[in-house]
């Protein structure tokens, strides 16, 4: 072999060996790569959250639905039958934060009501509580009318209101928990609502869209 032979030989060699390496590379970078990072459907919308690896499912989940939410926000109360229908007709979690506004006067002692009901009476009854709260929305203007449709709501449900919802501050510790993630996330309106596996997430900006989201998170997931 000439001395220009080896040499165009020991180029081309080269040539290959770094072809070889830069597809390896870019393979591992993809694979690393989360998926669907600042996702939102519809495409265009959503929001830039700044710590988006809370966004997660329970653990042994693999969908999950996360929703924060404001007892006073009409949105959030459109929203709720739609979600709670979702994740009941695909048998996943919903992660539910309550995340009441500064603005709005009564959602955050709504919120601490929903919690007494959830860990003193039962998560169904909160459920109910919340959903009663979200349609009787509009006839609710004051904390004093947010205490009277709460004892309405105890007694028709034959529970007994306690003197004092919350004596050692344990349900707004609860509510403070939740309003804590929302802000480290970033989250600034309600309701927000992501769909999420352990690779991926996707905010639902249009809840009319929230089941085909879940299904191609599924799927994807699988």
């Amino acid at each position: 072999m000439s001395e220009m032979s080896r040499l165009r030989f020991v180029v081309q060699s080269g040539l290959r060996s770094v072809s070889v390496a830069v597809v390896v590379l870019m393979a591992l970078l993809i694979a690393a790569a989360p998926l669907g990072a600042q996702r939102a459907v519809p495409s265009g919308t959503g929001d830039t959250f700044k710590t988006p690896s809370l966004l997660k499912p329970p653990a042994g989940a693999k969908v999950a639905v996360i929703e924060l939410e404001d007892l006073e926000c009409p949105a959030c109360a459109g929203a709720f039958p739609i979600v709670h229908a979702a994740v009941a007709h695909y048998k996943i979690p919903l992660v539910r934060k309550d995340f009441p506004l500064p603005m709005h006067l009564w959602s955050f002692d709504a919120a601490i009501w929903a919690r007494y009901l959830q860990d003193k009476v039962s998560p169904d009854a909160a459920n109910i509580y919340r959903g009663d709260v979200f349609k009787a929305q509009r006839g609710i203007a004051s904390k004093d009318d947010m205490l009277n449709f709460t004892r309405k709501f105890f007694q028709s449900h034959g529970l007994n209101l306690p003197f004092v919802v919350d004596p050692s501050g344990q349900f707004k510790k609860e509510v403070e928990v939740d309003k804590a993630f929302g802000e480290k996330l970033g989250v600034g309106h309600t309701p927000t609502i992501i769909v999420c596996s352990q690779r991926e997430w996707v905010q639902v900006t249009d809840v009319s869209q929230l089941y085909q989201t879940i299904e191609g998170v599924e799927a994807r997931a699988r």
